[in-house]
């Protein structure tokens, strides 16, 4: 087991212990440690990156430093948003109004024009297409707000999974995502077809075969795959 992964941030949040004692040193922040074992921190030169020894990895220093996901970071300078290498080093030369972290070895990112679109792990955009909102991948799908307000699902490429448009979209767990359209919310499957007729006000994913979901009245239930009311809360 590597140290970094039993190492726990503090309940003040300014600091990090192992087996319930202090390391390190108290900072004005933290978060936590992600793989390869290298946390975000700030203290009085600015936010910046330490290994499992406590030691920063660079000598920059930045206005916000975030955890590593895919072994990149998103960090924010006065110049704008970019990724970082675990050796602390820029991957691409362009900087953007803000980044996202990297998941599935893609990440989203929102230009100083303020479009959203998605980029690889070498910094290159997966697509030419621009959109007023991109969400994280998953499993090879992301959500993304299309120019005319409508959010759908688009895969790697930028194709668009299926040709149904929604006032809002969630992504896909265990085969279903969660949708909006002028009725409500509902959950859909992979060809963006709702699965049930019912609509609600509110509604959560799937939790092995079962959903929270709260009608206009407020009244909470769970439903099953099918739309039926198994439990009223």
């Amino acid at each position: 087991m590597k140290k970094w992964k039993n190492i726990k941030v503090n309940q003040q949040n300014r600091g990090f212990e192992l087996d319930g004692l202090a390391l390190f040193k108290t900072y004005i922040d933290v978060l936590k440690f992600h793989a390869p074992g290298i946390a975000p921190v700030c203290d009085e030169s600015g936010w910046h990156h330490i290994n499992e020894q406590g030691e920063a990895i660079y000598k920059e220093r930045y206005l916000r430093t975030f955890g590593y996901y895919c072994n990149l970071a998103s960090v924010w300078t006065e110049e704008g948003w970019f990724h970082l290498s675990t050796k602390g080093q820029p991957i691409y030369k362009e900087r953007y109004s803000w980044c996202g972290n990297y998941q599935d070895n893609l990440c989203t990112v929102r230009d100083l024009e303020h479009n959203y679109f998605h980029l690889n792990v070498e910094g290159h955009r997966l697509y030419l297409e621009n959109y007023r909102y991109a969400g994280d991948f998953k499993d090879g799908v992301a959500c993304v707000q299309k120019q005319n307000g409508f959010f759908t699902h688009i895969n790697t490429k930028g194709e668009e999974i299926h040709s149904i448009e929604y006032l809002n979209l969630g992504v896909f767990h265990k085969g279903f995502a969660t949708a909006k359209d002028a009725a409500g919310w509902c959950h859909i499957n992979r060809q963006g077809q709702p699965i049930y007729t019912r609509r609600f006000a509110l509604i959560e994913p799937f939790y092995n075969g079962f959903a929270l979901v709260e009608e206009a009245n407020h009244q909470k239930q769970i439903i099953d795959e099918s739309g039926k009311t198994t439990l009223a809360l």
